[in-house]
């Protein structure tokens, strides 16, 4: 396939990603029951920990997995991010989470942009960006126990820095993939994967920043 083909590709499985998602989120916390057994428990917790297999698993088996098993794989990441992440709809207003999911779409468009008619060499971002991803999760777990509210607010600063840097770095990198022609339909997923995890950050980032809660 062509580079303009797969291209739109990488976008309607990020996009479809997003809306199992959604409405994942939204039938989980339209019934108390599970949203209680979901973050009442320890099952929250098991989420997390598939969630990180499950990205792990797709990173490190892209090529030798079959295109069935790939998209599988992503969507049923996208479920459990979902359920994960049923409780924002509890804790912010929905107009504020409207407002934040269309910010993150408008800063998301700007810089995808910029990382696909740029002609620069990004791979020595791309090292840098990776170093400070692991930075704000090493600083955010320490935060964790913590609970400083100035230091949570520069995480979801360098956070949205970060992410946004990675949009930009992951649209030129799937280029790249698609021009090279290298498994073009499993490589749509990866990349599609890559630019949900961009979206999903930024989104929650910009959320815990300036979102509204419910009180």
């Amino acid at each position: 396939m062509k580079q303009n083909k797969l291209f739109p590709m990488v976008f309607l499985w990020m996009f479809a990603g997003l809306l199992v998602t959604a409405l994942t989120s939204l039938f989980v916390v339209s019934n108390p029951n599970i949203l209680l057994n979901v973050f009442g428990s320890s099952v929250y917790f098991i989420l997390i920990l598939l969630e990180f297999g499950l990205v792990i698993f797709l990173s490190a088996r892209i090529h030798k997995m079959s295109y069935l098993t790939a998209a599988t794989s992503f969507l049923l990441y996208a479920l459990v991010t979902g359920i994960t992440c049923a409780g924002i709809l509890v804790v912010y207003q929905i107009g504020s989470i409207i407002l934040m999911f269309g910010l993150t779409a408008f800063l998301f468009l700007i810089f995808g942009i910029i990382g696909y008619v740029t002609n620069l060499d990004l791979s020595k971002i791309g090292t840098i960006l990776f170093i400070g991803l692991v930075g704000i999760i090493l600083v955010g777990l320490v935060n964790f126990f913590l609970g400083n509210t100035i230091l949570d607010m520069i995480i979801c600063i360098v956070g949205i820095v970060i992410f946004l840097g990675l949009v930009m770095y992951d649209v030129n990198k799937i280029k790249a993939y698609l021009m090279d022609g290298d498994a073009p339909n499993k490589m749509a997923i990866y990349g599609a994967l890559e630019l949900y995890l961009d979206f999903i950050n930024i989104f929650l980032y910009l959320l815990r920043l300036f979102g509204k809660s419910n009180d």
